[in-house]
């Protein structure tokens, strides 16, 4: 008889130490260019959500700072904003 006691273990491995403060200063800073642009177009963030195809929470939490934005995320929203991506990562 066949048993599948154990989850199969994860092939990724996954950065478990915090991120050093300037990571978390820029990624901040990119949040808040995201909310910048969003509130300028007149977009809630469900509505930039919608149209960018990515969840309300995703775009509140980018534009908090709580999370890494992955970049297909950051293309969809600058999209939508009609900006250049890049301009999220200007110093």
């Amino acid at each position: 008889m066949l048993t599948y006691d154990l989850a199969p273990a994860s092939v990724c491995r996954v950065h478990l130490d915090p991120q050093p403060a300037w990571i978390i200063e820029r990624r901040r800073a990119i949040g808040k260019l995201v909310q910048l642009h969003r509130e300028h177009a007149n977009l809630s963030q469900e509505q930039l959500g919608l149209s960018a195809e990515v969840t309300r929470l995703t775009v509140q939490r980018i534009e908090s700072g709580a999370t890494d934005a992955r970049v297909s995320w950051l293309l969809r929203i600058a999209k939508t904003l009609d900006i250049p991506v890049d301009r999220f990562f200007r110093d």
